[in-house]
């Protein structure tokens, strides 16, 4: 990552900035920490709904905004004075072609829930369409980003819920991936980063970033930083692997679809509402499921369209019966 100065026609480029190596490498740990706990869930030593929600969830969108961010700032940097367009074609060809790898991967892990427009796919559409913002002043940049991220607040809609405009971000519910990173609100991110670079260049602010001495324990940092695609790509197949290779020596204890229901169930709804509500609600919830013959199939990830309206009704009327009954006195 390196530093330009406007100089003419003919710009001085400064020496690399290592501290956003190093910021991104700081991402990846991050991101790997929370892919393994992923792992431990999805293997079963973790219960259902840890990384969903809660302190986790927060860390994975901070991780991802991290990401996103440091993508506007590398457009910046790399394409302020004129778009290289050699450099820019490779660099989003790999990207694009390792996007596709994991879709296809996933689909064939985890039919139910593959990424089909997860952080690569968002970082290659941001790409281009940032290149359309590199003129632009920071200020309306900035703006721009706030716009985006406020979007899918104001502007849902069952227009966007057909599988071929999920990518949009926009549709009454998210649909089911292990990584959803659609265009609102993240491409706000990219937006921010690409604001605050561009006002840091003409601050000068770069120069003195760049500046900085890099101390030497942060060189394993910077040197996954400079190899980030290499990273994302190769850690999470090896953590998956551990973890699998641990399994076959001291497998997860056994746990009911019903146990595992209720974890995930009170994990999303402690979000928005208390304990007492969230009690009777998932005991409410788990009930009509299993009532209908319905737990397994929501356990598993699997359903069309109308099985989640089914499932999307039996939620607000056990969420209509559980305010009644915390209105009436009835303790849960």
């Amino acid at each position: 990552m390196t530093a330009e100065q406007p100089t003419g026609t003919a710009p001085a480029r400064t020496k690399r900035i290592v501290a956003i190596d190093m910021l991104r490498g700081a991402a990846l740990v991050a991101m790997a920490s929370y892919h393994f706990t992923w792992d431990l869930e999805f293997f079963g030593y973790a219960h259902a709904g840890l990384t969903a929600f809660g302190p986790w969830k927060i860390c994975a969108r901070c991780i991802a905004s991290t990401f996103l961010f440091l993508v506007g700032v590398s457009l910046v940097l790399a394409h302020a004075d004129g778009i290289r367009w050699n450099g820019f074609g490779k660099r989003l060809g790999m990207i694009v072609a390792a996007a596709l790898a994991i879709t296809a991967a996933t689909r064939l892990a985890t039919p139910d829930s593959f990424i089909f427009f997860g952080i690569l796919h968002q970082i290659a559409l941001a790409s281009v369409l940032g290149l359309a913002f590199l003129r632009l002043p920071a200020l309306l940049t900035l703006v721009a980003a706030a716009l985006v991220v406020a979007t899918p607040h104001y502007l849902r809609s069952e227009f966007f819920d057909h599988p071929a405009l999920w990518w949009v971000g926009l549709s009454s519910a998210d649909p089911r991936s292990n990584d959803y990173v659609p265009l609102f609100p993240w491409f706000g991110a990219v937006l921010a980063g690409m604001g605050v670079t561009q006002l840091a260049r003409s601050y000068g602010l770069l120069t003195r970033l760049a500046a900085l001495p890099q101390p030497g324990w942060t060189r394993p940092l910077a040197f996954a930083g400079r190899h980030s695609l290499a990273v994302y790509l190769v850690h999470q197949p090896v953590l998956i692997a551990c973890v699998w290779l641990f399994a076959q020596f001291m497998p997860p204890q056994s746990r009911p679809p019903q146990e595992g229901f209720a974890d995930a169930c009170r994990a999303s709804c402690a979000e928005t509402r208390d304990g007492a509500f969230c009690t009777r609600y998932c005991g409410c919830m788990l009930g009509r499921l299993q009532g209908e013959g319905l737990l397994e199939k929501l356990y598993k990830g699997s359903g069309d369209g109308a099985f989640q309206q089914t499932v999307r009704d039996l939620a607000a009327t056990c969420t209509a019966e559980t305010d009644g009954a915390m209105e009436g006195g009835q303790i849960p």
